[in-house]
């Protein structure tokens, strides 16, 4: 549509740690007297003169203050209020509903709300699971003002008054894929189905890595290892340009060539989690409606909707050109439609792509394009504005792709001659898209969820058993007298939790997936000790007079060991735990899928599974944000797992106590003592050294002084290292350790 030198590092770079410079430049203004950058103006981050500094941002990125609603709100519960079918008619009116401000095509909407749905979904990634439609973060910047998603801005602007009428009801990041579902079903084309739930942000994500360039659409070089092997693009992005969803229309790096664009877009797609067939039909049914609007000079365009004028009032890339809309728009740059009758669903857009030989072109724009060399009048379009008039469709460089490669050529023309399997191939693909960032389908909201149960969703099994109190006691007794040290059962249950992903909710501890193929045999788990603990859990759970799922048993264990933790640091605690997981099957675990969830690095266990070009600590700050955790969360979890002993393969780098396994707070006033100096002992390793005797004490890593070489994080190390705050200590590591076991028990949020 419109459109590092050592090991590669698994984190969004830039995301977490750095001070970048803001994408939001300030406007000019004259002499002001007031003091500047105290009350609106975008400026340097006072950070900015210690670039080197641990930005601990990203873990506050969506502060409660940023949000209008209370902690009382729920937007589950207010989804429910909603009259979804009343909601989805409006939609529909809306799509013929010509604005003369905004015209629509052909005098319909459905390609722009498509369009936007499409790119609100599309900027999606396996990788690290950010990005997606799930937080209405179109609506800010930077993405409201990527080149990819230029004049989008109207289509939101089109949705105000159904937002308005709806109110709470309905998220913006609902409506936006609701939107695009409704545009598709009154064009004449049955979707899959629908689901809310998606809460919106109230704040840009300043933080997410979108890629290190300075400039919109910079050479794609930018971005890849090794220009010439296009598997090597950064991770975690999908994208091969900065400003882009996916890839150049007119083709890499601007330059037309199918076949070198046909491996940008299976590497693209990949990374979105999608396979050919799903490639050729996301591509063939997204092309099938609408248009690309390249008629006129794309040099002469207004500023995007971040940087226009106060009087332009968010609305973004002003045309000055006749009309400045309706058939002088420019948005690509590329000028056409893909299909005969681009108004309404249609079958022709395999039709004219495999049955034309096609030639290069320029849009009235400049843009590359490809047009067919002979083609009959009647499978022309008519022009979306002027009455009469037939224009040459066409096709961009990632279309001609769909024909020129071998692979997806021959699923073009499969679908080609089975137009009822392509429905169906792009129905499910379609609802993939704008929901694999949903989670679970156990978030999912609405009459219209579809009852079948998808692999990709990574489906749990329900359980229905209760557990009193006294067979919770009885468990924790038997789980304790099994043989198995505190240490492997508090690891054993993190290592299961922490796969969790508070950017597209996938893993965690539900579904005690830790037993199963691939994670079973992950490095980060040690296989032979995670085998011990599970065997010695699953005769537990075998010989229990009442069902019980491993996956409850893990997290359970977990909280046992923590109980006697605190309990021998003189401390009683109860951890609280709830049961209701179940246990996932193999046969509904896509391996391949759950391979981008293995941990390459785990602060919290003082683990690196080799060295990477980002720090360690900026490695933790990633996981703990993935995690959901806040910086005095992350810092209290660190301090406990230290003290008891779970760091990776027993190491004790980090473990700043006399007395491991205990819940104390021996972590955070060994790292304040001046009594000790610090040493490097190569790149990630040092010595904790007495000053007075020269002996070495203990040994570190950089993500454990760290916490007493930023200020922020020494702050909190300082308070829980206090005389009076033991007990808080151990209260705040189970709140946290708590959030992360139940992070995935959405049946506890609704």
């Amino acid at each position: 549509m419109d459109s590092l030198k050592q090991s590669r590092c698994p984190v969004t770079h830039g995301a977490n740690s750095k001070s970048q410079n803001n994408t939001m430049d300030s406007l000019e203004q004259g002499k002001c007297p007031v003091m500047h950058g105290a009350n609106s103006e975008s400026q340097n981050n006072v950070m900015d003169w210690w670039p080197k500094a641990l930005n601990l941002d990203i873990l506050h990125q969506h502060d409660t203050k940023t949000n209008p609603f209370g902690e009382d709100f729920n937007y589950a519960d207010e989804f429910k209020k909603l009259d979804l079918e009343a909601l989805k008619l409006d939609l529909k009116k809306l799509m013929t509903d010509s604005q003369d401000w905004w015209p629509a095509d052909w005098g319909h909407y459905g390609g722009l709300m498509i369009r936007m749905a499409w790119h609100a979904a599309g900027t999606y990634r396996i990788a690290d699971g950010r990005g997606g439609a799930g937080t209405g973060n179109q609506r800010f910047a930077p993405l409201n003002s990527w080149p990819d998603n230029a004049n989008l801005d109207k289509a939101r602007r089109l949705l105000w008054p159904i937002k308005k009428k709806y109110g709470n009801k309905i998220s913006w990041a609902d409506l936006i894929i609701l939107a695009g579902n409704m545009a598709y079903e009154s064009m004449g084309f049955k979707t899959f189905g629908f689901a809310g739930g998606r809460e919106d942000i109230w704040h840009p994500e300043k933080d997410a890595y979108w890629g290190s360039e300075k400039e919109w659409l910079a050479a794609t070089h930018n971005r890849y290892e090794d220009d010439t092997n296009r598997e090597s693009l950064d991770n975690p992005l999908a994208a091969v340009q900065m400003g882009l969803i996916y890839v150049n229309p007119e083709g890499v790096d601007g330059n037309p060539d199918p076949i070198k664009t046909a491996h940008d877009i299976r590497l693209t797609f990949k990374r979105m989690a999608m396979n050919d067939e799903e490639t050729v039909a996301l591509t063939a049914g997204g092309h099938t409606v609408g248009k690309c609007h390249g008629n006129g000079d794309a040099d002469i365009l207004g500023e995007s909707p971040e940087g226009a004028h106060l009087y332009e009032q968010g609305l973004g890339w002003s045309n000055p050109t006749k009309k400045g809309n309706a058939e002088d728009t420019v948005t690509s740059g590329l000028e056409g439609a893909w299909t005969s009758t681009p108004d309404r669903w249609n079958h022709t857009y395999f039709h004219l792509l495999l049955n034309h030989d096609w030639e290069l072109k320029k849009s009235p724009a400049g843009a590359w394009q490809w047009e067919p060399i002979n083609i009959k009048e009647e499978d022309k379009p008519f022009d979306a504005h002027i009455k009469g008039v037939r224009r040459n469709p066409i096709m961009t460089d990632a279309d001609m792709a769909m024909k020129m490669d071998a692979k997806y050529r021959e699923i073009s023309e499969k679908f080609h001659k089975d137009p009822s399997y392509f429905e169906e191939v792009f129905a499910k693909a379609w609802f993939k898209l704008t929901h694999r960032d949903l989670g679970p389908k156990e978030r999912y909201l609405g009459a219209d969820v579809p009852e079948v149960d998808l692999i990709w969703q990574d489906p749990i099994p329900s359980v229905n058993y209760t557990l009193s109190e006294s067979e919770i006691a009885d468990l924790k007794t038997q789980i304790l007298n099994a043989g198995l040290s505190t240490s492997d059962l508090i690891a054993t249950a993190w290592d299961s939790a922490r796969t969790f992903r508070n950017s597209d909710f996938r893993g965690g501890a539900n579904g005690a997936r830790i037993r199963l193929a691939p994670q079973k045999d992950w490095e980060g788990n040690e296989p032979e000790r995670l085998q011990q603990v599970l065997s010695k859990l699953t005769s537990i759970q075998t010989s229990f007079s009442k069902d019980i799922s491993l996956a409850d048993l893990i997290v359970l264990a977990g909280s046992a060991a923590i109980e006697k933790a605190a309990k021998d640091a003189d401390i009683t605690i109860t951890v609280p735990f709830s049961p209701g997981r179940g246990d996932a099957l193999q046969e509904h675990t896509d391996k391949e899928s759950f391979e981008v969830l293995e941990p390459l690095h785990d602060g919290f266990r003082n683990w690196l599974k080799k060295d990477y070009d980002v720090e360690p600590e900026k490695l933790m700050l990633d996981k703990a944000q993935l995690l959901g955790l806040s910086a005095i969360e992350m810092t209290a979890l660190v301090g406990g797992m230290r003290v008891l002993g779970v760091n990776y393969e027993n190491q004790n780098h980090g473990v700043f106590t006399e007395n491991i396994g205990q819940l104390s707070n021996d972590f955070f006033i060994n790292i304040t003592d001046m009594k000790y100096t610090w040493k490097p002992v190569s790149k990630n390793l040092y010595d904790i050294v007495d000053r007075k005797t020269g002996a070495t004490k203990w040994k570190a890593t950089r993500v454990d002084l760290v916490f007493g070489s930023n200020s922020v994080l020494r702050s909190y190390c300082e308070m829980y290292a206090q005389d009076d705050n033991k007990e808080k200590f151990v209260k705040d590591f189970v709140k946290a350790w708590t959030k992360i076991m139940n992070a995935d028990r959405f049946d506890l949020k609704n």
